[in-house]
């Protein structure tokens, strides 16, 4: 697997990382699939990815008790990527986000114990903090720094301001964004900025929340149901852009998913995607994306089929759009 630079502090990854988020929440997830889930885990590895992406509030807890296990005797291959902050109450609702730095340590102390691990190699909040400096929350990651408890401070659908107010308060290695073939706002002021600062891009959301996966039909039966892209017309209208990314793949001799991940590959070497299932042969079926490469015409295609804009329907529900690029 080819690995990339994410930073200039020196983390470097596999080109593509493994999001584990679906095997513990959000996306129907059966937790007597835990064996499977820990067997793509595995495979992963076995495959050459490096990068694991989770989140101390997946399953409020069970995503990283997985990965903990997942990964026994095999910590040295793994960098494990972790985003803390995401309020929720016993019922699993988010309430609301905590970037104080005492959250902040306390957090990684829980996540410590859970993986199993006595360091986090990327840490980093899930959303901004509106109540909250972005400079204290990250210099909270910095002093776990300091103390070897973490290797690199991460942002996550930060602004390009707070990138670089945060950047300025201690060096940034990658901001996770959503970032695919229709979710290409990052292109505006995001992505220049991380190249301007030498920050790298984990773009989560490459397979379009498994629209370009080929699976979905109608509105999903599971969190997917509230995102204005999966309903009525907007659902029509996008499901009539896969078709064109149907036609280009079997053009090329690869999958859908294959060609939308290599799109989101062939923008720079320093994205890393990462791709969210639970079953071993989508994991094997994704990871193969990494050798395809698409031609300058290729691109072109790809840009006339589905035009930057072309998708209907915001990402997130309104009450959730207001807590990214803050």
């Amino acid at each position: 697997m080819e690995q990339r630079a994410l930073g200039t502090q020196g983390l470097a990854v596999s080109a593509i990382g493994l999001g584990c988020m679906g095997m513990s929440d959000f996306y129907g997830a059966d937790r007597s699939a835990d064996l499977e889930s820990t067997a793509t885990i595995q495979r992963a590895l076995d495959l050459g990815v490096t990068l694991l992406d989770t989140g101390d509030f997946y399953g409020m807890g069970h995503n990283e008790m997985l990965i903990g296990r997942a990964i026994q005797g095999r910590r040295d291959q793994a960098i494990l990527s972790v985003k803390f902050g995401a309020l929720r109450d016993p019922s699993g609702v988010f309430i609301g986000f905590d970037g104080r730095p005492a959250y902040v340590k306390t957090s990684l102390a829980y996540s410590l114990r859970r993986l199993g691990v006595d360091h986090i190699d990327l840490y980093y909040p899930a959303r901004v903090d509106p109540n909250v400096p972005i400079e204290e929350t990250i210099g909270a990651v910095g002093d776990l720094i300091k103390q070897g408890k973490v290797r690199y401070a991460g942002l996550s659908e930060a602004s390009a301001a707070t990138v670089r107010r945060a950047h300025a308060a201690h060096p940034i290695s990658a901001l996770q964004i959503e970032y695919s073939l229709w979710s290409r706002d990052p292109e505006d002021e995001v992505l220049p900025t991380l190249r301007e600062l030498g920050v790298g891009l984990v773009a989560y959301g490459a397979l379009s929340r498994g629209l370009f996966g080929g699976a979905i039909g109608s509105t999903p039966g599971d969190g997917r149901a509230h995102f204005p892209r999966f309903q009525g017309d907007n659902l029509t209208a996008n499901l009539a852009l896969f078709e064109k990314l149907k036609q280009l793949a079997a053009r090329k001799g690869v999958t859908p998913s294959q060609l939308a991940m290599a799109w989101v590959l062939a923008q720079g070497q320093d994205i890393v995607p990462i791709i969210g299932t639970r079953r071993r042969n989508h994991l094997d079926e994704n990871m193969a994306s990494a050798h395809v490469r698409l031609s300058a015409q290729e691109l072109a295609e790809i840009e006339q089929a589905i035009p930057r804009g072309a998708v209907a329907g915001e990402r997130y529900p309104a009450h959730s759009m207001s807590t990214v690029n803050r």
